[in-house]
Formats: structure tokens, C-alpha cells, sequence
């Protein structure tokens, strides 16, 4: 007995691609039209592929700050600063690093003035 060849549809149209940015998959199916009782049918009716697409951006990432360092004078105003790394730079359009060192104002205990110097006053004061 003659098998009767497959009658089958166009392959549809690929899918999209599963992911909006990067690598993924797409796939295309098609169907069969004969009855599957006039014979055994042993084409594929699904295909996939893979797809690329733009990739995906990437965000800036930073460590932790670090510790306030030491007021920069022994006395009177000064400033500490912080730190933080940046552990992923940023591309492929993603967010850009925003700052990595962060100062503020300290102030340590008020500073002694110098011997001589009450003295130097008096005189200009006369």
C-alpha cells in the first residue's frame, strides 16, 4: 500500500524573538492537513532558531561607600571626604555613574593662636 505524502501548510510566519534585547529564540510552525491515518507523517511541524537583537543596556554599578576618612586639619575647619568604586561601567546605553567621592565640612576643636600673636595685635592696636 502506497503512503500518501504529507499535505502540509506554509510554514507560518517566525515569532518574535523571546527577549526584548540580546540573544533568544524564535520559532515558525506549520500544520497538517492530510488526515493522519492515510499514513505516517515524520515532518517536522515546529522550528526554532536563534535571534539577536540589540544588546541589552547595562547599568552602572558601584561598591559600597567607604568610611568617612579623618578631618583633613588638626584644628579649626576642614573637610573628610568618602569614596566608592565603580564595579560595572555602564554601556550599551545603560544608566551612567553617578558621583564616587562625596566631601562634607568638619571641624575639629578651635585652634590655638600662636605665641607672639596677642603681642602683634597690641601693636597694631596702638
Amino acid at each position: 500500500l502506497d503512503t500518501i505524502p504529507c499535505l502540509l501548510s506554509p510554514w507560518s510566519e517566525w515569532s518574535d524573538c523571546s527577549v526584548t534585547c540580546g540573544k533568544g529564540m524564535r520559532t515558525r510552525q506549520r500544520m497538517l492537513k492530510s488526515a493522519a491515518e492515510l499514513g505516517d507523517c515524520n515532518e517536522e511541524l515546529e522550528q526554532a532558531e536563534k535571534c539577536m537583537l540589540p544588546e541589552c543596556p547595562i547599568d552602572c554599578e558601584l561598591t559600597e561607600w567607604s568610611q568617612w576618612s579623618e578631618c583633613n586639619t588638626s584644628c579649626g575647619k576642614g573637610h573628610m571626604i568618602r569614596t566608592r568604586m565603580i564595579k560595572i561601567e555602564p554601556q550599551f546605553g545603560g544608566t551612567a555613574c553617578p558621583e564616587t567621592v562625596q566631601r562634607t565640612k568638619c571641624r575639629v576643636r578651635k585652634c590655638l593662636r600662636g605665641p607672639g600673636m596677642e603681642k602683634r595685635r597690641w601693636k597694631e592696636a596702638r
